[in-house]
């Protein structure tokens, strides 16, 4: 019997998405936009200075395809990325019209998103009013603070210190399908948070409203900081997936980082949580301990949260690297016969204009499956490889590739 272990390095796309026109940032198309050849661009010409130096460094991921797999998604080869692939590799193109989280991972879980999400409006109130009293009633508050568009970092500069007084929570939302909720963890209070997002949640999902997302933190005017208390409570996918095949062969399935708040707990049997420092241990960990015929599916946010969005080239090659090292660690643990795949939900290119995502394929890298290429291939593909690997039935749209 045999492991698998598919990780998503949230929103390291590579480009080259055939419809990112479709998609904007601040009005304006994503249409170029490739999170890993602009960082290492950027590196290579010294504007990615800060905390590190020099050309991009991923020595690991490179082997196992990623420069190769940038080239393949967007013709253009990646600065310092140009070592010969050892690994099986290729690039995957997202059908789901969406470029957020849930889209990415039912996809790359072998479900094509079945429907149009709702997005709020950017106006000032963004919420329906019934959204807005149903917050108000849930919370016991006479009002919410926000109620617009907005990074979240941004969103407790601005009202932070009148929801300390107030009491009010801060909801906002942003060019994904989310309503967000901000609250101190000690005034607001962290179970309180919870408990109005999870009984919010029904409502939104009845608007297809892909996620309601729990946001606390902690500090003063000024020193504020997002805790790692997140929680996302987001619709169920609409049919079996890839989490549920394993379970119902049998298989044991491990999540690790936010995998099981985005799948709202389906097909999995159990949690570990915490920044992407520890999620890397979980992941030693699971490579250590996990159960033959087990799945193991890994989510590594921080990419996204604390670069992508908020547009820190140093920091996402930092990053970047700081995750190459790891996965360099973990690589010569696998047992003969796993299987470790890693891949992306969406971009997220710092070098781009905005703060939201941004369209783009992502790299298919796996280690265990012999090395060549795997050309270019749906995110479907992915849970019907992982799913052939393991030997469990599979169904969806996906195939698997040699």
């Amino acid at each position: 019997m045999t492991r698998a272990f598919l990780v998503v390095m949230d929103s390291v796309g590579i480009g080259g998405a055939p419809d990112a026109a479709e998609f904007f940032n601040d009005g304006t198309p994503d249409t170029g936009a490739n999170t890993v050849l602009h960082i290492a661009e950027a590196c290579a010409a010294g504007r990615a200075e800060d905390g590190r130096t020099g050309p991009l460094h991923m020595p690991h991921l490179d082997r196992l395809g990623l420069g190769a797999a940038v080239k393949l998604a967007c013709g253009t080869p990646a600065p310092g990325l140009d070592a010969t692939p050892q690994g099986l590799w290729g690039a995957a193109t997202e059908i789901s019209h969406g470029k957020d989280t849930p889209s990415g991972h039912w996809e790359l879980s072998g479900r094509p998103v079945p429907w149009e999400w709702h997005y709020f409006p950017v106006t000032v109130p963004a919420f329906p009013e019934a959204v807005t009293r149903a917050v108000c009633d849930l919370a016991g508050t006479d009002g919410i603070l926000g109620n617009c568009h907005g990074s979240g970092t941004v969103m407790l500069d601005r009202f932070g210190a009148e929801h300390l007084k107030t009491g009010w929570p801060i909801c906002y939302t942003s060019a994904d399908s989310v309503f967000q909720i901000a609250a101190h963890e000690e005034v607001f209070g962290l179970d309180r948070l919870l408990a109005l997002c999870e009984g919010l949640a029904p409502m939104l999902h009845e608007m297809r409203v892909g996620r309601v997302i729990a946001r606390p933190f902690l500090g003063s005017p000024g020193a504020f900081r997002r805790t790692p208390n997140r929680r996302d409570y987001a619709i169920a996918p609409p049919q079996p997936i890839l989490t549920d095949w394993a379970q119902a062969a049998g298989r044991h399935v491990l999540a690790i980082g936010k995998i099981g708040d985005i799948l709202s707990m389906t097909g999995i049997d159990e949690v570990r949580k915490g920044d992407d420092a520890t999620l890397m241990a979980h992941l030693s960990d699971a490579i250590d301990s996990q159960p033959e015929g087990s799945l193991t599916f890994a989510n590594f946010v921080e990419f996204d949260s604390l670069w992508g969005h908020r547009r820190d080239v140093s920091g996402y090659a930092r990053a970047l690297e700081w995750f190459d090292a790891g996965i360099g660690r973990l690589l010569p643990k696998l047992r003969d016969g796993d299987l470790i795949c890693l891949t992306a939900d969406h971009g997220n290119d710092p070098t781009w204009i905005g703060t939201d995502h941004t369209r783009e394929r992502v790299p298919v890298l796996m280690a265990g499956r012999g090395a060549g290429t795997l050309g270019q291939i749906a995110f479907a593909d992915v849970a019907a490889m992982i799913a052939d690997h393991l030997g469990i039935p599979s169904s969806g749209p996906g195939r698997s590739r040699p």
